[in-house]
C-alpha cells in the first residue's frame, strides 16, 4: 500500500511537460510517412510516373529546362525523353544501361554506376514495403535538417549500400537523405546530403518537385533539379526503358565490343590493334577516350592505363588523349605519371582548361 501511494505521489509530482516523448518505431514511422504522402493504396493505383520540364544545374552548367525522367512499375527507370533522344540517356530495364548519341554505342554498366541507377529504379522509394525489397531499416540517431527536428532512418539494400533518410517529425515526409558514394563514378568516396521539397500532389500522392545535392564536408553544391511536371499513369510502354535501337557502323561496334571485353587486358587490346590494322582510315581517338573512362567508371583501372597509352600513342598530338592517360594514371594514385600527362596536354593545348584543372587538383 505504501509503495502504490509513493507511485501515485511521484506521477502527480512530475511536470506533464517533462514526461519522455516516446519514440515511434521504424514501421510506425514509415506507416506515419505513407498517410502523409497520400496512402498506400493511391500509390499502388499509379503504375507510371513521369517527370518533366526538369531545370537541372551544377557547379558551371544549367540545362535546358527539359529535363525528363520516367518510371513504371515494378522497376523500370528511364532518363532522357526515349520519344526525343538527345545527347545521353540513360536507365533500367533489368540491367543497368547508358546510351551515347556521339559517337552511338549504348554500353550496360556495372559497380557503382549499375548500383546507383538499380536502387533510384524502385518504384515506390527505398521505404515502402521494404522487407519486400529485400532491405533492412533501422532507427538512427536524430537530427535537426534545416531547423526541422527529423527522425533518421536507416537503409540499407539488399547489396549493402546504406543510405540515411530523414523524415519530419511534423510533416513525416523525407525532407534529406545523407550518403556516401564515388564523386563522379570514378572519383574519391565523399558523403553528401540531398535535400526535398516542394511536395505537391500527383493523383493524390505527394512527390517532391525539387531536389539538391550538397557536400556535407565544404557545403560544395552538386546538382540542383527544379521539375515543372509529375504526371501519373500515362501510357508508356516496356520498350520505353530500354536503350535506342539502331543500325551500328563499324565504328560503333568495335567500341561496345572493347567495352565488353574490359576485364580482360589482352582481349581489348587484341579488339583494339586488330580494328586500328583492318580500318587505318576510321579515327578511333574520341571513342576510344570514351571507353576509357567507362573502363575506369567499371573499376578496370590497368585496362583502362593500357587502352588509353596505346590512344595517346596513336594520337600524340591530342590533348585529350593525354589528359585522358592522365585521368587514368590518377584513378590508379599514380600523381607523377598523371601530373606528367596533364602537363604535356597543356603543352599540346594551352587554352585546355580540364589539364590546368587537374593539374591544380593535384598541388
Amino acid at each position: 500500500m505504501v509503495r502504490q501511494t509513493l507511485a501515485h505521489t511521484l506521477f502527480i509530482l512530475i511536470p506533464l511537460g517533462l514526461v519522455a516523448e516516446q519514440t515511434p518505431t521504424v514501421d510506425e514511422i514509415i506507416a506515419r510517412h505513407i498517410d502523409a504522402r497520400g496512402g498506400y493504396e493511391r500509390i499502388q493505383a499509379i503504375q507510371t510516373l513521369v517527370h518533366s520540364g526538369g531545370l537541372y544545374k551544377e557547379p558551371g552548367y544549367t540545362g535546358s529546362g527539359d529535363a525528363f525522367m520516367a518510371f513504371r512499375r515494378p522497376n523500370l527507370k528511364v532518363v532522357g525523353n526515349p520519344e526525343k533522344p538527345d545527347g545521353y540517356m540513360e536507365g533500367w530495364d533489368g540491367s543497368a544501361w547508358e546510351w551515347f548519341q556521339d559517337p552511338g554505342i549504348v554500353i550496360r554498366t556495372v559497380g557503382a554506376a549499375s548500383g546507383a541507377t538499380r536502387r533510384s529504379a524502385e518504384f515506390d522509394g527505398p521505404l515502402i514495403d521494404y522487407r519486400k525489397k529485400g532491405s533492412n531499416v533501422s532507427l538512427g540517431e536524430p537530427a535537426d535538417i534545416g531547423g526541422r527536428p527529423a527522425y533518421r532512418l536507416v537503409v540499407t539494400t539488399m547489396d549493402g549500400f546504406v543510405r540515411n533518410y530523414f523524415i519530419d517529425k511534423s510533416s513525416y515526409l523525407i525532407v534529406a537523405e545523407r550518403r556516401s558514394a564515388p564523386f563522379h563514378a570514378f572519383g574519391d568516396r565523399v558523403t553528401t546530403e540531398s535535400r526535398y521539397d516542394d511536395y505537391r500532389p500527383v493523383a493524390g500522392f505527394l512527390f517532391p518537385f525539387k531536389y539538391s545535392e550538397t557536400v556535407i564536408a565544404t557545403g560544395e553544391t552538386l546538382t540542383e533539379m527544379q521539375w515543372g511536371s509529375i504526371e501519373a499513369n500515362l501510357d508508356l510502354s516496356p520498350e520505353s526503358f530500354s536503350p535506342p535501337v539502331f543500325a551500328r557502323n563499324d565504328l560503333q561496334r568495335f567500341l561496345e565490343q572493347l567495352f565488353a571485353a574490359r576485364t580482360d587486358e589482352q582481349a581489348v587490346m587484341w579488339t583494339y590493334s586488330q580494328f586500328r590494322r583492318f580500318h587505318p582510315g576510321i579515327d578511333t581517338r574520341a571513342g576510344v577516350e570514351l571507353i576509357g573512362y567507362q573502363f575506369l567508371k567499371m573499376g578496370e583501372v590497368d585496362q583502362a592505363i593500357t587502352l588509353l597509352q596505346a590512344n595517346a600513342a596513336n594520337y600524340p598530338d591530342s590533348a585529350s588523349s593525354a589528359f585522358g592517360l592522365g585521368r587514368a594514371f590518377a584513378a590508379a594514385d599514380n600523381a607523377t605519371a598523371a601530373r606528367a600527362e596533364y602537363e604535356r596536354a597543356s603543352s599540346l593545348d594551352p587554352e585546355y582548361r580540364r589539364a590546368a584543372e587537374a593539374l591544380r587538383s593535384l598541388e
